[in-house]
């Protein structure tokens, strides 16, 4: 009866731990979003020819010809809000052709040298407006489908969001090697998104372990193998925009093997969760299961995982990577030195070593989830 008695008080704890958890998150959440927006609103302007960017509405379009158009634009924001200015845009300077119509929201750059009275020329589109209404129809259909583990997984996206650009990227500016910056964030990225999607408990620990510790060894792996490859880190055209306006204080060999990482940490996640709930299950289901039975069962759920995993690191990185790999079809190399230019030699380490270490991740999270929960009573 005592039993009996001792199984309804723990449930209703679990309950209240549950709503406690609950109300930390929603406040988490709150305070989250808050501050993603905040910093938002206040980002920095990174180039420092003090120029001003500032939003207009497209009033009304003139057509002069083919390539020129006259554009009437309302400025909203900055000093000369709701003031009126007329900018002509040539469409011979630019490659792609941009057809503006009324209604239409850009951004409007100072322009240092102004042939147009205005003093300003439009720089791009607005898209702020779009990418908020799409962040909001992603939270609102995670928290629909998926409740409150929903919102501790949007929790854990923006808190990784705020450490990214608050620690690893002004660490890596400051000169901090790249990998260092990465594995330091990912200590901090991993228990904060870990714990906030799938709660405080002994299994979310063990996968947060697993992850470090893979996380790590892939951290040398992949710089053992840049440095044996000769990458520079600097094929992509951002790193060499970047080389020239950060007057090369950055470690960019570094930056792209910490990108290797923060890359894997993602999919780590959900290969590390399932393996130390797999075996928390097999144990559970059958507590007298001896410990190599325990290992060779959840390898073999494990196995698959890895099977479908490493296919979608594979696709993943080469959809990222599909303009590059078109123009070396067009220009009909053959294979060995399409491999052999540093852009494609740099996505197939990143998806080798990233590989290498999702594959390595599921043995050491099931030995340590065995290590666990394989008490003897």
């Amino acid at each position: 009866m005592s039993h009996h008695h001792d199984h309804t008080h723990d449930h209703s704890h679990t309950h209240q731990t549950g709503k406690k958890y609950k109300i930390s998150l929603s406040i988490i959440l709150a305070l989250c979003l808050g501050y993603s927006f905040f910093a938002i609103k206040n980002q920095p302007q990174i180039n420092d020819q003090n120029q001003k960017a500032v939003s207009a509405e497209v009033q009304e379009v003139t057509d002069y010809g083919d390539e020129r158009m006259e554009l009437t634009l309302k400025i909203d924001s900055g000093e000369e809000k709701g003031k009126q200015i007329t900018v002509v845009e040539d469409q011979s300077l630019y490659l792609n052709r941009r057809e503006f119509k009324v209604g239409d929201e850009v951004v409007l750059q100072q322009d240092l040298n102004p042939e147009n009275s205005a003093g300003y020329y439009i720089s791009d589109y607005k898209r702020t407006g779009v990418l908020m209404g799409l962040a909001f129809l992603f939270i609102l259909t995670v928290i629909i489908i998926t409740g409150w583990q929903g919102i501790g997984s949007v929790v854990g996206l923006l808190l990784s969001f705020i450490i990214l650009f608050n620690i690893t990227l002004p660490l890596i500016l400051n000169g901090t090697n790249p990998i260092t910056a990465a594995i330091l964030s990912a200590v901090l990225i991993i228990p904060a998104t870990f714990y906030s999607s799938h709660g405080m408990s002994k299994k979310t620990t063990i996968a947060a372990i697993s992850t470090i510790a893979t996380l790590i060894f892939a951290g040398l792996l992949a710089t053992f193998f840049a440095k044996l490859g000769n990458l520079t880190g600097l094929s992509s055209e951002e790193a060499s925009y970047l080389q020239v306006e950060t007057a090369e204080k950055i470690n960019f060999k570094g930056l792209l093997l910490s990108g290797m990482l923060l890359g894997l940490l993602g999919v780590l996640d959900d290969i590390t969760i399932s393996q130390a709930s797999i075996v928390k299950q097999l144990k559970g289901a059958n507590p007298n299961i001896s410990k190599s039975e325990l290992y060779s069962r959840a390898m073999s759920v494990g196995r698959d995982h890895i099977s479908s995993m490493v296919n979608t690191l594979i696709l993943i990185y080469a959809g990222s990577a599909l303009p590059l790999l078109l123009l070396f079809v067009d220009y009909a190399q053959p294979l060995n030195q399409i491999l052999n230019i540093e852009p494609v030699a740099e996505e197939v380490i990143r998806t080798l070593v990233g590989s290498v270490g999702l594959i390595l991740a599921v043995p050491v999270t099931t030995m340590l989830a065995i290590a666990v929960y394989h008490k003897k009573k």
